[in-house]
């Protein structure tokens, strides 16, 4: 009996998430210096972490026997202060990803279907199927999420709704009137998962704490591994209703999150100075890929986010073209944008090589 034989019938056709191409790899394939590329693929922080989350980082790692505090005590009373909520009301994990995880672990199964954007962030539909659900992808609007579509799409099956803002791969985002319009449209029996892994790049992200005040099963979600820089220790954390915290607690693994990423992470809430300036530099590099891109005629779509949307024709193409010239970018047939790539927003040198890149 092979193993085909034993896993469950839908692994067998479940696709695997592609990450962006690491630095190493490309340099291997195409014969380059490692020094020499760059990546502009994962929306990655440019400007690298906090000095104070390195050197908390530091200090953490010489403890490195110890097993991390499973409950995340220090980090969730310090996001606590950060959005004026209870420390009850947050769950930390790998990564926000692994919330997405929890919240469709705990309410997805066969027969039951999520809501979300056609060209949403792809982890959304991948997960749900995971657990037998069915997707109901509902397309864009303008590249930024259709909430009275999404609404429309809503049926008694339904058990989850995702949206995000500013959402990826698009960089689009909704009001804080419709996303909260929205929310007080659903059912009773769906849960929505607001994620807002760049909302840091926006000057006034939509507030949805509003609803968790209401009652409503509302689970906001962030990270830490864009505009604190700190991707590689993995961390995020949702916040919403305590009970709605407790259940997902119930099926969290023990000490999901590392004691290096959570000292660096609490570290990293007190060096809001650090994050501020990185958003200011992101949007002084938006401006300058905006004006480079108007200037060789490529269509772009404007973004709210540390990334930015460009058509270029063949997107898959172009992607390949631009490794061998030591630049890694995102192609996007995934989400069926196969004449378009992400760039990610680089330092100012980065996104000058980018546009003559892109040039020649």
């Amino acid at each position: 009996m092979n193993l085909e034989s034993l896993v469950k019938p839908g692994l067998l056709t479940q696709p695997a998430y592609e990450p962006g191409r690491p630095i190493e790899d490309v340099a291997r394939e195409m014969g380059l210096d490692p020094a020499a590329i760059i990546k502009l693929a994962s929306n990655e922080n440019p400007f690298g972490p906090s000095p104070r989350a390195v050197e908390a980082a530091t200090r953490a790692l010489a403890q490195g026997q110890l097993y991390p505090d499973g409950a995340c005590i220090a980090l969730r009373n310090k996001l606590a202060a950060r959005h004026r909520l209870s420390p009850s009301q947050f769950i930390c994990g790998n990564g926000s990803n692994e919330i997405i995880e929890l919240v469709c672990h705990a309410f997805l199964g066969p027969g039951d279907e999520a809501v979300m954007g056609e060209m949403a962030f792809v982890v959304y539909k991948l997960v749900t199927q995971v657990f037998g659900a069915t997707a109901v992808e509902v397309p864009l609007k303008n590249f930024s999420h259709d909430l009275e579509a999404m609404s429309r799409a809503v049926t008694a099956r339904t058990k989850v709704a995702f949206v995000a803002s500013p959402n990826n791969p698009t960089g689009a985002t909704n009001t804080e009137a419709d996303l909260l319009a929205f929310a007080r449209s659903l059912p009773d029996h769906v849960v929505l998962v607001y994620d807002e892994a760049y909302a840091d790049y926006v000057e006034n992200p939509p507030d949805l704490r509003p609803l968790i005040a209401e009652g409503r099963k509302v689970i906001c979600l962030r990270t830490f591994s864009k505009i604190f820089g700190l991707a590689s220790l993995r961390v995020g954390y949702g916040y919403a209703d305590p009970a709605l915290v407790a259940l997902l607690n119930r099926i969290r693994q023990p000490f999901n999150v590392n004691a290096i990423g959570q000292a660096a992470a609490v570290a990293a809430l007190d060096d809001l100075e650090f994050a501020a300036e990185c958003a200011r530099r992101n949007r002084a590099g938006l401006s300058t890929l905006e004006a480079g891109l108007r200037k060789l005629g490529l269509e772009f779509v404007p973004s709210s986010a540390n990334f930015i949307l460009v058509r270029v024709g063949d997107g898959a193409r172009c992607f390949e073209k631009l490794q061998r010239l030591g630049v890694i970018v995102r192609p996007l047939q995934v989400y069926k944008l196969p004449e378009w790539i992400r760039i990610t927003v680089g330092t100012p040198a980065q996104n000058e090589r980018l546009l003559e890149a892109l040039r020649s």
